[in-house]
């Protein structure tokens, strides 16, 4: 049995069982829907070996293919199973940990994440260092045997769940831009880390603010040397257009569908200008898979940037369809002021061309570090 076949065998079975209820819940606009149940499907997958597929089974993966981990996505995706919780950790400092950490580092974090026992956010973006990442302001200080730090992180996904944030600071008085940064791993649940949700158009709050007020964090949660910050935060950055956008495109495809269902009940389908948008949004996904197949390689470099740019426009445009479709109605929300779920994807999809890089930088980074162009 192939894993792709074993993948939906099991998500079929688990999701018809206990975590029935679960199916569909979270997602872009709705994070806030069914933590608990989340939080326990996150431990299921991870008990009966679901998570973190492409990890060294010293630690608890499989050594999946790229091609493996991409079926598993796309059934996951396929099945409706719930948003994962556990995603930034299993793939963003997860990763960094194996490339960067010590041994001692690895056997302390990765079985936590492996097993969606501890779930980990961002500290990146700052109000000033936001895509200017090396304008980081954040500050800590080694107080014995700990970083003691001070500062403020911004749009922070998922910081009121989390157990752990990697938090990029300064760490060398007097530093500037892309030197003297640090990166450290940083408890969430002590004296002096405070969280505020935003409160995005959809009435949601996925993300946060986090203050750091004299938080603290042991010396040894220093991932890489002091001062190689910027070099380990853009390696975690290079996992951030991983596999898992294949089956991001699986939703993409859902909620076209939806789209597309919505123009023929309201008559708009007969619409040619509507019409012709419908058509190009279905060709532009079958687009972005391609070129997300392509930035799989192991060889690929800046150009990743473009899937990024690519696939955030088209979701914003799908945004702008969706309310197309639904004339009048969009505009208002129900009685009990829920939006529809189209009305989400529209208020959601504004922020898709601004959050991990905005489309300014995402051009940059391909015009200077893709085509050569002058800064």
């Amino acid at each position: 049995m192939s894993l792709r076949e074993e993948a939906r065998a099991w998500l079929e079975e688990s999701l018809g069982g206990e975590f029935a209820g679960a199916r569909g819940l979270g997602g872009p606009g709705r994070e806030h829907e069914g933590f608990e149940p989340r939080r326990a499907w996150e431990r299921h997958l991870g008990k009966h070996g679901w998570t973190c597929l492409g990890w060294p089974r010293r630690y608890g993966g499989r050594a999946a293919s790229i091609a493996d981990q991409v079926a598993f996505h796309e059934e996951y995706a396929r099945a409706g199973a719930p948003a994962r919780l556990g995603l930034i950790g299993e793939g963003l400092i997860g990763p960094t940990i194996l490339e960067y950490g010590t041994d001692a580092q690895k056997e302390r974090f990765l079985p936590p994440i492996q097993r969606g026992e501890e779930l980990w956010c961002q500290g990146y973006s700052e109000p000033e260092a936001g895509s200017d990442l090396a304008n980081v302001q954040t500050r800590a200080r080694l107080d014995g045997g700990d970083w003691v730090i001070t500062g403020q992180k911004v749009w922070t996904s998922l910081a009121q769940w989390a157990d752990w944030c990697f938090v990029l600071c300064r760490t060398e008085e007097g530093s500037r831009r892309h030197h003297g940064l640090s990166y450290l791993l940083v408890p969430m649940r002590q004296p002096g880390v405070e969280v505020r949700p935003i409160v995005q158009l959809t009435g949601t709050s996925e993300f946060n603010e986090v203050f750091f007020d004299g938080a603290r964090t042991a010396a040894g949660n220093l991932l890489g040397a002091p001062g190689e910050g910027w070099r380990v935060a853009m390696a975690t950055l290079g996992y951030e257009r991983g596999v898992s956008t294949l089956g991001q495109q699986i939703g993409f495809g859902r909620e076209l569908a939806e789209v597309v269902e919505t123009a023929r009940r309201t008559g708009a389908i007969d619409d040619p200008v509507l019409r012709d948008r419908l058509v190009r949004s279905w060709l532009e996904l079958r687009i972005m898979r391609l070129n997300a197949l392509r930035m799989l390689r192991p060889e690929a470099g800046p150009e990743v940037s473009i899937a990024k740019l690519y696939w955030s426009e088209w979701h914003r445009r799908l945004g702008e369809l969706a309310q197309a479709v639904q004339g009048r109605a969009g505009l208002v929300a129900g009685a009990d002021g829920e939006l529809g779920e189209l009305q989400r994807l529209y208020l959601f999809s504004r922020a898709d061309t601004i959050y991990a890089g905005s489309s300014e930088i995402q051009r940059n980074l391909i015009a200077e570090r893709t085509l050569g162009l002058p800064r």
